[in-house]
């Protein structure tokens, strides 16, 4: 069964061909890193005039590089939330228009079962009950996977999400947007590593807050005895890793979990990555980095998990930019 499977939640421009839920024929993603890079930030309404401009490039390579043509396609999968409400509206209604005109059912897919999702395109087949940690931009959610489409949220952030204390910090550093990977890539250069910064436990909750540290960044760099951007960086860094991986540890021990999925941007970060790893005693799934961030493959397998939501593609459905978890108790 193939699966073209549309994602354009925030600043990516993705589609991808999905057989059977678990193999990629084709991952095409058209970034706009570089065009947010300008203002320092996703601008919502550059971002929807950009998915325009790329999704039908971007639907047609998908295609090409699956080696498929409309007629092997089984159904058409589209992100509706949670997300940018303009960009949600170009892969939705572009993804409606796509599967009228091909006559081919619609099925709507929540973006953070997706990243989820998204475990499920590697060699092992995680085991379930799960406890699945998705941490990105705009989410760090931490859910009891019981099984496809049976979600309990355990927690969530507070505030910041750790994607988005990333890109505070690396503003603050002044290394540019987006602020993961350069923030990475100077802790990595830290000579010194004895700097501390607080870790907000929540105690008796599995709810996570990066703003005390976003803050505790900004007074250490203002200091007139600031240390070194790069340990700066290194104690971030450790910081949000320690929180991350603790928090996630100790809720699987409690909830007897088999596995721990770990999904989101923020995934790609080597040294959350190891200190999850470290510290669970169950087996760890982490997508590799390009099925980490935002992407079209993720939404294809989510949607196959899901084939009773298929729906005609002329009828009613909206996005649901703020939440969209409907699996989620």
């Amino acid at each position: 069964m193939l699966i073209l499977g549309i994602e354009s939640s925030c600043d990516e421009t993705a589609a991808a061909v999905v057989a059977d839920g678990r193999r990629v024929r084709s991952n095409v993603v058209a970034s706009q890193q570089l065009l947010h890079a300008e203002t320092g930030g996703v601008v919502p309404e550059v971002a929807a005039r950009e998915h325009l401009r790329a999704l039908p490039l971007v639907v047609r390579q998908a295609l090409r590089e699956a080696e498929c043509d409309w007629d092997d396609l089984d159904y058409v999968a589209a992100t509706v939330g949670p997300g940018l409400p303009g960009a949600l509206l170009v892969g939705l209604n572009g993804a409606r228009g796509l599967a009228y005109a091909r006559g081919l059912s619609l099925i709507p897919v929540d973006h953070i079962e997706g990243h989820v999702c998204a475990n499920w395109l590697l060699d092992d087949e995680p085991p379930l009950p799960a406890l699945a940690l998705v941490i990105s931009g705009g989410h760090t959610e931490l859910l009891l996977m019981e099984d496809h489409g049976r979600y309990q949220r355990l927690g969530g952030t507070r505030d910041d999400a750790a994607g988005e204390a990333f890109d505070k910090v690396a503003r603050l550093l002044d290394l540019g947007y987006p602020g993961g990977p350069p923030v990475s890539r100077l802790a990595a250069t830290a000579p010194e590593r004895r700097l501390k910064l607080p870790r907000a436990w929540l105690s008796g909750s599995d709810d996570f807050s990066f703003s005390g540290l976003k803050t505790a960044v900004l007074h250490t760099v203002q200091a007139p005895d600031a240390p070194p951007a790069a340990e700066v960086a290194w104690a971030f860094e450790e910081s949000v890793a320690d929180v991350l991986s603790k928090k996630a540890a100790r809720a699987a021990e409690r909830e007897g979990v088999a596995s721990v999925l770990v999904a989101g941007g923020v995934a790609a970060n080597r040294r959350i990555r190891e200190r999850i790893e470290e510290r669970s005693s169950v087996p760890v799934f982490i997508p590799p980095p390009d099925l980490c961030t935002d992407n079209a493959a993720m939404i294809a397998a989510a949607a196959f998990r899901h084939l009773d939501d298929a729906r005609p593609a002329e009828a009613p459905l909206d996005i649901r930019p703020m939440a969209y978890r409907s699996r989620v108790r």
